[in-house]
């Protein structure tokens, strides 16, 4: 049970809402292959077996044609969404080897006919997953149109190799057709499926950039509200120096007053410095939830927020406000959350606030980073406590208290 718990969380709890949906929709490819061979092929081959050398010989060589079609199929493909997907072109080589297959399957099935080893009405969905698992691989390597096509010249070769044994006027048509139009069939299940994940994952990359990009202009703004503050002043300190140095040189005594000037710029600039770092360590608790809630929300991740509307000091909205924020970044970054919950008590001298999300590996990779730390200091100022960490179930809740 242990080792089971253990793969489970290997190959599936850690990994992202993205990567499970790829492993799923390969898993149902996989067992597409496996299913269609199963139910398609092995029971008419089998029904109509026959105990006479030939007979025998071809459909021991067509079902196990068949069951090498499954595994090369499955093995072409992955490389072929991997190259769909933008990691790197996939081995021509697999290809050629399930496009041989998917020949050799069609002559042995052809002559397993011939031989009376199978009914003429069963050869349509023999065929059919026949040139399956090499249209599901081809499909995904090449564009929609060019592919129709194409693969509906591989009715010619099926009509001749039928032909040839024996089948004629409608069931040969018949054959023809299911060829022709399995690839639209073919196309909807591999190269749709494959078009959905691409898209996840460029949704995926995009909100990652999206948040890059979001703390790049926190910096850009930060350097330009410094640059107004400071670049004027530096200025006329720089300008109200140099002409205190001429008049020294002189032995002019206003050199004193210009001088007391710079040293007045200079106080004012870092009082005006001071302020516009406030400005943005300070966070009203307010504000930082139905930002969260709005982040969150555009990132696909639903939250919900419980609390009273009783007034809290400025520094324990400040403090609280930083846990929000702080909590929100992390949900973003580390975790695969679909929801989060932010809960906030008040009681008579202590304020607790609570923010709890799903998604989180229970084991999480890499160490911690410094925010939580940060933190811990911060509401230590104020005699304030901080928690952190899973509480099983996929959960982690980040617990924080503060005098009222």
């Amino acid at each position: 049970m242990g080792r089971i718990r253990a793969w489970h969380q290997r190959h599936w709890r850690d990994r992202s809402r993205v990567e499970k949906v790829e492993v799923q929709s390969r898993l149902i490819w996989q067992c597409t292959t496996w299913f269609f061979f199963l139910s398609w092929e092995v029971p008419f081959v089998v029904q109509g077996l026959r105990h006479a050398p030939l007979p025998l010989a071809l459909a021991v060589a067509a079902l196990a044609t068949g069951a090498a079609q499954a595994f090369q199929g499955i093995r072409s493909h992955r490389g072929a969404l991997d190259q769909y997907l933008g990691r790197g072109d996939a081995p021509r080589g697999p290809l050629l080897v399930s496009c041989a297959l998917c020949l050799t399957s069609l002559a042995l099935v052809a002559a397993l006919y011939a031989a009376h080893g199978l009914k003429l009405t069963d050869l349509v969905l023999i065929v059919l997953y026949v040139v399956m698992p090499f249209g599901m691989t081809y499909s995904t390597l090449t564009p929609p149109w060019p592919f129709l096509w194409r693969f509906a010249l591989l009715a010619l070769p099926t009509v001749a190799v039928f032909a040839a044994v024996g089948v004629r006027g409608g069931h040969l048509l018949a054959l023809a057709l299911v060829v022709a139009l399995s690839g639209t069939y073919i196309l909807l299940m591999a190269r749709c499926g494959a078009w959905t994940l691409s898209v996840m994952w460029e949704s995926d990359r995009a909100r990652e950039t999206e948040a890059r990009l979001a703390v790049a202009e926190e910096r850009l703004r930060f350097g330009r509200d410094m640059h107004d503050v400071l670049g004027r002043n530096l200025a006329v300190i720089a300008l109200k120096a140099e002409l205190a140095v001429q008049l020294a040189q002189r032995g002019r005594p206003e050199a004193v007053a210009q001088m007391v000037e710079v040293q007045r710029i200079a106080q004012e600039s870092q009082k005006e410095v001071r302020d516009v770092v406030r400005g943005y360590r300070e966070a009203d608790l307010g504000v930082e939830i139905e930002g969260a809630r709005g982040v969150l929300r555009a990132a696909g991740i639903g939250c919900r927020y419980a609390g009273p509307d009783d007034a809290l000091t400025v520094e324990a909205q400040s403090a609280l406000g930083w846990v929000v924020r702080e909590a929100t970044t992390n949900v973003l970054r580390h975790g695969d959350a679909r929801s989060v919950a932010i809960t906030l008590a008040v009681a008579e001298a202590t304020a607790t606030l609570v923010v709890e999300n799903d998604g989180v590996p229970e084991r999480p990779h890499g160490a911690p980073g410094s925010g939580l730390a940060g933190l811990r200091e911060r509401l230590a100022a104020l005699g304030g406590t901080l928690e952190a960490g899973p509480v099983g179930d996929g959960l982690f809740r980040l617990t924080a208290e503060v005098p009222r």
